[in-house]
């Protein structure tokens, strides 16, 4: 256990009762109701598809992230950051090959106000570090293609982080 935690990019625990506290939340997530597992794994797993549009996930962007999860995905704090840390590292390793079944099945178990905060949601992780960049808005249009989506809904949504839009600071892309 320690070992794929410290993998997973865990500090390694020095005391019993953390290996217990990690015991006790992932007792809990598999506890979930398995739709709804499903349900905030996608979620989460797509927040980090775009947040590593730009190669990197900044520490405001997890913490944005883990703050969704805990808002939109209805988890305690303590359960979010290893949702997000697990749904970062799946991306990590398999992303590319992931990202469009994974979206797939979203679109498939999300009503289109889901599908909406969804993509709210993926504009407030890009904009958690002050800049939208090219590459995460174009991320943030395919995810919403993939979900079928109204591109009129993406721009709408879009117009609440215009300020954080680099390509309408003359940021460019910076990837």
């Amino acid at each position: 256990m320690r070992q794929i935690l410290t993998w997973l990019g865990f500090e390694p625990m020095a005391a019993a009762e953390d290996d217990d506290t990690v015991r006790r939340i992932a007792d809990e997530l598999d506890r979930l109701e398995p739709a709804r597992a499903r349900y905030v794994a996608a979620f989460a797993y797509i927040l980090s598809r775009v947040a590593r549009a730009d190669q990197d996930v900044s520490p405001t962007e997890t913490a944005a992230m883990e703050r969704l999860v805990v808002e939109k995905g209805g988890l305690p704090p303590d359960q979010a950051i290893i949702v997000v840390q697990m749904a970062k590292t799946q991306h990590l390793l398999f992303g590319g090959t992931a990202d469009y079944s994974v979206t797939r099945e979203f679109a498939r178990i999300a009503s289109r106000e889901q599908k909406l905060a969804l993509i709210d949601c993926l504009f407030a992780v890009s904009a958690s570090d002050d800049a939208i960049l090219t590459v995460e808005d174009n991320e943030i249009v395919r995810v919403a293609r993939e979900l079928k989506v109204e591109h009129a809904d993406v721009v709408r949504l879009r117009g609440a982080y215009r300020q954080h839009l680099a390509a309408s600071r003359g940021l460019g892309d910076q990837t």
